[in-house]
């Protein structure tokens, strides 16, 4: 084969790209995680299924880019792989109200809650002080409002507020808050979205967003990989501003992540040793389960359990000891997302298979289609 030429093969058009060296680019520059996306390419409503989507696969071996389904997932791992799944639950963390003093319209997130208060972050015209109060509006038809006092002002424009009604905070939030959809949906969730911003296994309550590559699963999904012998674990990472908050330095090492919550539990741990002892691959479900699993690995070894606030930023290079293989949605540019799959599969790789989603109209972000790197 001629030096830097590439094949197209006809069935599921595999491309094969040669010359590429992926996880040795060190690229500090956010400029170079950049790329051009039609905006009618984000997918804006879920797919009519959750496994309907289309699926882009990076083979970092050969350096193939291959066009397949999501279905095809059972038929693209090996008996023996394990797949690593996040079991957090997307909490209804938006708030919309008003300052009860002006009157003014305020819209917030609901970051999470310690000692009876809650840390909140959001918006609105004119300064907030501490002392004054919020009052939020059930986004249904309940009667009541939530006030939350200002307490005291915390890092990144977050405040930590205390709430006039007594209850947990997952159901409060359940009372007046609504799915947290991005902002880049441009509209408010509906009941469809009550359902659907939820993956199938989600079971822990805490996250302000979905981790996205998990909605893609069906319990049909599920059952034919484990007729396959494809085991799964699961980790919980409570998504927050830290997987999804904006890199606004121009360079990567001057951005610091938020941190997060997440736990690799013993017996997950002793599953993902086991399988690689008998020759299994460690496929992470979403750039949350990389996150946990690497963290996991950092602290304490691979293998071993763990649980606390992480705020590893994963970046090339970067020396992957937990995971071989990652199924994951496209992501923003210039985020930390898409350089986190940079540093598995290679910058260059990477932008090239994300111009190919482009060119075949593949749905971008959140709801969109998905991409497994092996």
């Amino acid at each position: 084969m001629p030096e830097g030429c590439r094949v197209v093969y006809r069935g599921h058009r595999t491309r094969i790209r040669v010359n590429v060296s992926p996880n040795v680019e060190t690229v500090d520059d956010v400029a170079a995680y950049d790329f051009d996306l039609p905006d009618e390419l984000v997918a804006r409503r879920p797919p009519e299924k959750r496994d309907a989507g289309r699926l882009l696969v990076l083979d970092r071996a050969t350096q193939r880019i291959e066009h397949r389904l999501v279905v095809d997932l059972p038929d693209l791992l090996t008996a023996g792989d394990t797949l690593v799944l996040n079991d957090t639950r997307v909490v209804r963390a938006r708030l919309v109200g008003s300052r009860k003093a002006t009157g003014g319209r305020w819209e917030g997130l609901f970051l999470g809650e310690s000692a009876g208060l809650w840390t909140v972050i959001g918006q609105c015209r004119g300064k907030l002080q501490a002392g004054e109060s919020l009052v939020v509006r059930s986004p249904r038809a309940e009667s009541g409002e939530l006030e939350l006092e200002l307490v005291s002002r915390g890092e990144g424009g977050a405040w930590r507020v205390r709430p006039n009604l007594d209850g947990e905070a997952e159901s409060l939030l359940d009372r007046f808050g609504a799915m947290p959809l991005p902002p880049y949906l441009g509209r408010d969730a509906d009941e469809q979205d009550d359902g659907r911003y939820q993956t199938v296994y989600a079971n822990r309550a805490g996250a302000v967003a979905a981790p996205t590559a998990g909605l893609h699963f069906t319990p049909e999904l599920l059952d034919a990989c484990d007729r396959r012998g494809i085991g799964r674990t699961k980790v919980t990472l409570h998504v927050g501003l830290g997987t999804f908050r904006p890199v606004s330095a121009e360079r990567l090492s001057d951005h610091t992540m938020h941190g997060e919550w997440c736990e690799l539990s013993e017996s997950s741990a002793s599953r993902l040793v086991e399988t690689r002892e008998a020759g299994g691959r460690v496929v992470a479900v979403g750039t949350t389960c990389v996150r946990t699993l690497e963290s996991a690995a950092a602290r304490v070894g691979f293998g071993q359990a763990w649980s606390g606030e992480t705020d590893l930023f994963i970046r090339p290079p970067y020396d992957f000891r937990a995971i071989d293989g990652l199924l994951t949605n496209f992501h923003l540019p210039r985020s930390t997302l898409l350089v986190l799959v940079s540093a598995l599969a290679g910058r260059e790789f990477v932008l090239e298979a994300y111009r190919e989603a482009v060119l075949e109209r593949y749905r971008f972000f959140s709801y969109g289609d998905a991409m497994l790197v092996l």
